[in-house]
């Protein structure tokens, strides 16, 4: 069984019932040696999404199956300290907002992905932390807008092929999900993306369309660790595809060392 560490506040969700997407099997294997261990940061200090506490079973749930310990919090300012970083293998944000880290907490963070471990941001992981640059150069850039709302349907192209978190996707898809665009965005010479949106195939005269590159998933070498960021995850539904669960495992996989 898997570790479960909880500090929620009451969460009421409502789930919208929505359209089903392309769905891969999920690989599952034991990890090889220890178990890594996956901190799952769910706080926000502005907008929650309702998805919230269905992103957190689901995350549990990847872990049993997949071999890795999950822990959840939505108290960052505890778990986030030098000491207790050390014993993660893995610290995923699905986050909004000015997190209540210390000066000497946000530096340890930074220095805990140098040293070689794996981040990995998640859709308003990059709607987190305005007030410090440093995070916005590390997670990759930051959200400016969604001009396509959960409810429209957008086009999906996968640029990369080989990596463990994209070689199960489709070259091109089709689906409905809110999809950000980003500002202050590192730039394709500083990182590897994986998916787009396809602006040939999708509507881009949609209000609020102010960016010239739409990049969704990418990766990128910090020091000696690596950092990922998945846009997706807004709607439920998309929770419950295959293809997202296996971009999940396999992003954790390939950041910890097991896949290639």
């Amino acid at each position: 069984m898997f570790t479960r560490r909880k500090q929620i506040l009451s969460l009421f969700c409502s789930f919208a019932v929505v359209g089903l997407c392309v769905a891969l099997p999920i690989k599952t294997a034991t990890a090889q040696g220890k178990k890594p261990k996956v901190l799952f940061v769910t706080q926000c200090k502005g907008f929650r999404h309702a998805v919230l506490h269905q992103a957190e079973e689901i995350m549990e749930q990847l872990g049993d199956k997949n071999g890795f310990d999950v822990t959840i919090t939505q108290m960052a300012e505890k778990y986030l300290t030098p000491a207790n970083m050390k014993t993660y293998d893995v610290i995923v944000f699905y986050t909004t907002g000015e997190l209540p880290l210390s000066d000497a907490q946000k530096k340890a963070l930074l220095d805990w992905v140098k040293s070689g471990k794996f981040f990995m941001g998640l859709h308003s992981g990059t709607d987190t932390f305005y007030k410090w640059p440093e995070y916005g150069q590390m997670i990759g850039g930051y959200f400016n807008k969604h001009p396509w709302t959960q409810d429209t349907t957008v086009t999906l192209k996968t640029e990369d092929k080989s990596h463990p978190a994209s070689r199960h996707l489709p070259d091109g898809w089709t689906m409905k999900e809110e999809i950000y665009q980003h500002k202050d965005f590192i730039g394709r010479d500083k990182t590897h993306v994986l998916v787009s949106l396809d602006q040939t195939k999708t509507d881009m005269n949609k209000p609020g369309v102010e960016a010239k590159d739409f990049p969704l998933v990418w990766w990128h070498d910090y020091g000696k660790g690596k950092v990922l960021y998945n846009a997706f995850g807004h709607r439920p539904d998309v929770w419950t595809t295959d293809w997202y669960k296996t971009m999940l495992v396999n992003s954790i996989k390939w950041g910890t060392g097991q896949m290639k």
